[in-house]
């Protein structure tokens, strides 16, 4: 349960970082108004609170968050942006999940 808990927390941790940077994109190259400012700016807010969620030392949860934003920023350009991943972008972003799950999930020495 604790391995599912802190994946579901990495991916929305991830589409909050995401979100927080793609509305300044939008604004910046695409012409959108500069009001998407305020929400992005919320939403890294919220991002960097949820990373500080995570019952284990900073650098191992930002390494291995890493892992899940790959995967996560794949789907985004997928659902968002209309191009589907090619099987390359899979191959890398199952490599780096598997790096995630090495680095939260196993056995620590204290």
């Amino acid at each position: 349960m604790f391995e599912l808990k802190t994946l579901a927390l990495y991916i929305i941790t991830a589409v909050a970082e995401i979100a927080g940077c793609y509305l300044p994109y939008l604004w910046l190259k695409q012409d959108k108004t500069i009001w998407l400012l305020l929400p992005a700016a919320l939403s890294l807010m919220l991002f960097a609170w949820l990373l500080s969620l995570h019952p284990t030392a900073a650098g191992r949860v930002y390494a291995a968050y890493g892992g899940v934003y790959i995967f996560v920023a794949l789907v985004w350009l997928w659902l968002v942006d209309g191009i589907k991943p090619t099987a390359w972008d899979m191959v890398g972003a199952s490599v780096a999940l598997i790096g995630m799950a090495i680095i939260m999930f196993a056995p620590k020495s204290i």
